[in-house]
């Protein structure tokens, strides 16, 4: 938060002790707090500058959770999570607070580039500049490329696009903002880090939004670290009708996973789907479909409580020649007549002409349960000659290729096919990549299978 009180009553994270300014402070605070969302703002509006200013400064009430620098003998605290997740209100803070509590010590600041470090980490509205205290000055000496603090403590600006500056200096502390935008930055992480040695406990805040880079998975593997993960949604200044068309635009797409959420999305080397590939073949809605298909792959065994998955994926064939993956109304869990229930029922809903099941799990089972949940299901039964790599590879081709759209995001089933490693490995979630396996199933007898018919001629 800069510059104005939360949005909706929140308590504050830690309480100063009584018989203080600060406790004052709070006390008034804990009063606008009990008040309603119009009382608020009406009180709020006739404040003046300086009394807006004294709450805004108020950090310790205002602050959630995650923006709190941990307890412990720490080296490098690591804030990775989403955009306005407050990142950088807690990176100024605790700047701020190490110059105010040692005097003279010598801070770094360092950014993608120097522009970035400007813009955000000193000159925007959560940056070092904004949130100083009216009765701590601070000196920018822009030119200079430095902040003098009230203390006589100093932060030196610097860009991980010249790593060798960092060759050199000494610091007490450091802030490095937004890692994974480094262009030079294992150079700069091991330079600047090779001169965190002044004073007893030298320490470096990193705040970013995560990528699968290899300085974040060094940084994440180092001793003495701490970490706090959190989401967008976790700011709680945030106004609700941003959050909701967050949701609505990118919710379930990869964008929304590792801006939003702030996770560390990892592709498994030599994966056959890659993350990017789905958001780039994203649609809001299919075309007119000349055929649809729903394909099973049946849980191992009979048992219920074994918690395995039934692959359940449907898909159509668009009239402009491209597949739709339509949904995944895969379940977990269910006995033999709960997961044909489902399948029957996305049958119905997509009005399927064809349901593909794989019979290696059970046989005649399979088409026991399918046909007794639905005696009218347009069922065929397809046996797996090869394993699961090996058949979805044809499939894997067709996106590259441009054929295949996802209308919606499908979170679940986009992390198994991107488990799915050339050479015929799995390394997604859980045993089985049940999801995408229906997914190669009904993709193949939609666009594959039809090819391969095509090609066979009568002598």
């Amino acid at each position: 938060m800069s510059g104005a009180p939360p949005r909706r009553a929140k308590r504050p994270a830690k309480r100063p002790a009584g018989g203080t300014a600060e406790a004052s402070t709070a006390a008034y605070v804990e009063r606008i707090l009990a008040l309603s969302a119009e009382e608020r703002a009406d009180l709020l509006r006739g404040l003046s500058a300086p009394q807006r200013r004294a709450l805004n400064d108020a950090w310790f009430l205002w602050a959630h959770p995650g923006q709190l620098a941990p307890p412990g003998d720490w080296r490098v605290w690591l804030i990775r999570a989403g955009r306005g997740f407050g990142k950088t209100r807690a990176g100024a803070e605790w700047v701020s607070e190490i110059a105010r509590s040692m005097p003279g010590a010598r801070i770094a600041l360092v950014g993608a580039t120097i522009d970035d470090v400007r813009r955000v980490m000193v000159e925007g509205e959560s940056g070092l500049v904004s949130v100083a205290r009216v009765d701590e000055p601070v000196d920018y000496r822009r030119a200079a490329g430095e902040i003098v603090f009230a203390s006589g403590a100093r932060a030196a600006i610097f860009s991980a696009a010249n790593p060798e500056v960092l060759r050199g200096p000494e610091h007490h502390a450091a802030w490095c903002d937004e890692l994974a935008k480094w262009r030079y930055g294992d150079a700069a992480w091991d330079n600047l880090m090779l001169g965190m040695r002044l004073g007893d406990n030298p320490r470096v805040l990193v705040t970013t939004t995560p990528r699968p880079i290899a300085l974040m998975r060094r940084v994440m593997a180092l001793g003495g670290l701490v970490q706090t993960v959190g989401r967008t949604q976790d700011n709680p200044h945030l106004p609700d009708t941003f959050l909701a068309a967050l949701e609505e635009a990118y919710g379930g797409t990869r964008l929304a996973r590792q801006e939003i959420a702030g996770e560390l999305i990892e592709e498994a080397e030599g994966a056959l789907w890659r993350r990017a590939q789905f958001d780039a073949c994203r649609v809001a809605a299919a075309p007119a479909l000349t055929r649809t298909i729903v394909a099973v792959d049946p849980p191992a065994g009979t048992d219920s409580g074994r918690g395995d998955a039934c692959g359940i994926v449907a898909v159509g064939l668009g009239r402009d020649g491209r597949g739709y993956v339509l949904e995944d109304a895969s379940v977990s869990g269910l006995s033999p007549e709960g997961w044909a229930q489902a399948v029957a029922a996305c049958a119905a809903r997509h009005g399927a002409d064809r349901v593909i099941a794989e019979k290696n799990q059970g046989g005649k089972m399979v088409e026991s349960v399918l046909l007794a949940a639905d005696a009218g299901l347009p069922l065929r039964l397809v046996h797996a000659g090869t394993g699961k790599v090996a058949r979805a590879e044809p499939v894997s081709i067709l996106y590259e290729r441009g054929r295949v759209s996802h209308v919606g995001a499908f979170p679940e089933l986009e992390t198994e096919l991107c488990g799915l490693v050339v050479g015929g490995g799995y390394q997604g979630p859980g045993r089985s990549p049940d999801r995408a396996d229906a997914l190669v199933w009904a993709l193949g007898e939609l666009m594959i299978a039809k090819r391969r018919t095509a090609r066979v001629r009568p002598t």
